[in-house]
């Protein structure tokens, strides 16, 4: 039986920035700065370690031009280590590498196959016989069919289709260089190695369809265990595909349901539960985590009221479990009754414009700013994220009008 392994691995984005976090004290600025960076690093180690015969990165490896040569000089020396120790790297431009996003160029090792972007084209690896087929962007936004013209599988090779894509479409990207399923499965390839969705994927197993996320989460909605795809080959057949964690650092949203507590500490306990289990799944890395609580709670009036201390308690036991940092609090929350007015608000929140834009103009000091700058850029889920927004606008509208009332009813005690 003749067998071999691969790496599949996109979206590295490296040297892009961390979002959100920067405006607050305490946020674990060390550990954002050069994540994105280590992690590539240890993708490198990671095939180092498994004796791959060779890795493919299916597009995105930087994030648009670079600042400086820095960057370049950082990818090629990485793949230097590879090419020492015989490992082929097959590299294909995503749309925020392609040529016209990029004024810079550097030569790259001879280890490292490139795919054309005027049109597909297929290699082989000799030392395996694998059979590659791959095109590149030339411009950052495709938006033809690329796979269409894609060549159909080898007879007798296992064949590797590499391809930046968004498929049909996916929540939070650009449909660039869109196909269906159907025209993939058509082609006969054992394997589709895609990128552009930092979201892990399996989008099909006979033959198997893959995006292997971002290789390093670098907000709050890049969640989870970040890495690549690794494959094992035997007689021309996938025998294992494997998820490997390559990330630094990890981003968690800890959504705690708190439906019946009676009190905000028993609220918080809940949160600290929650926290404690993030901590364990990120597996001895720093985590940036974001606390949502929801559910119809007695304690909702005094959660909103007293938001800063709440926040300020889960950062608290953050530090207590290590390197967890609590970037944020979200109340979802309802009290038992109905009747104070929040249905009221809620709506005026969301369908009244000028109370919408002074409390969004409230906000702009604070995670709004993230989001607003965010939104406004390609490739963003824009209405997810002014959803986001409007949801911490109806919070701070129902706040207030707890506050209204509170006072008005320390004004009316003789």
């Amino acid at each position: 039986m003749s067998g071999f392994r691969f790496l599949h691995a996109a979206d590295l984005h490296l040297d892009s920035p961390m979002r959100g976090l920067e405006r607050y004290d305490g946020a674990p600025l060390a550990s954002l700065a050069g994540a994105t960076r280590r992690a590539f690093e240890n993708l490198v180690q990671l095939a180092l370690d498994e004796r791959v015969a060779f890795v493919v990165i299916a597009g995105d490896v930087f994030d648009g031009d670079w600042r400086d040569f820095n960057t370049g000089l950082f990818f090629a020396a990485q793949l230097r280590r590879l090419g020492d120790a015989g490992i082929r790297v097959y590299l294909l431009a995503g749309n925020h590498d392609a040529a016209g996003q990029m004024t810079k160029s550097l030569e790259l090792p001879a280890n490292v196959i490139g795919f054309p972007t005027a049109r597909p084209q297929t290699v082989v690896d000799e030392p395996t016989g694998a059979v590659l087929h791959g095109q590149g962007f030339a411009t950052r936004a495709v938006e033809q069919d690329l796979a269409a013209q894609y060549p159909l599988a080898r007879p007798g090779a296992f064949n590797i289709a590499v391809l930046h894509t968004a498929l049909e479409g996916r929540a939070g990207h650009d449909p660039y260089a869109p196909c269906s399923l159907a025209t993939l499965l058509a082609k006969g390839h054992q394997y589709w190695a895609l990128g552009h969705v930092h979201a892990r994927e399996v989008v099909a197993e006979s033959p198997w369809v893959v995006f292997p996320g971002n290789l390093q989460g670098r907000h709050l909605r890049e969640t989870g265990s970040k890495g690549a795809t690794l494959v094992e080959v035997v007689d021309c057949a996938v025998v294992t595909v494997e998820h490997r964690a390559c990330d630094v650092l990890r981003f968690a949203l800890a959504t705690v349901a708190v439906d019946g507590t009676r009190t905000k500490e028993a609220a918080l306990d809940r949160a600290r539960l929650a926290l404690a289990r993030a901590r364990d799944d990120a597996a001895g890395r720093p985590l940036v985590a974001r606390v949502e609580l929801s559910g119809r709670c007695d304690a909702d009036a005094l959660l909103r009221r007293d938001r800063d201390a709440a926040l300020a308690a889960l950062r608290d036991h953050g530090n207590a479990l290590g390197e967890v940092w609590v970037e944020g609090l979200r109340l979802t929350t309802a009290p038992h009754s109905t009747h104070d007015g929040k249905d009221l608000v809620e709506a005026l929140a969301l369908d009244d414009p000028a109370l919408r834009e002074a409390v969004l103009a409230e906000l702009l000091d604070g995670d709004a700013a993230t989001l607003l700058e965010l939104a406004a850029e390609p490739g963003e889920d824009r209405e997810g994220l002014l959803r986001g927004l409007l949801d911490e606008a109806r919070d701070l509208a129902v706040r207030r009008l707890l506050d209204a009332a509170a006072n008005r009813g320390r004004g009316a005690r003789p």
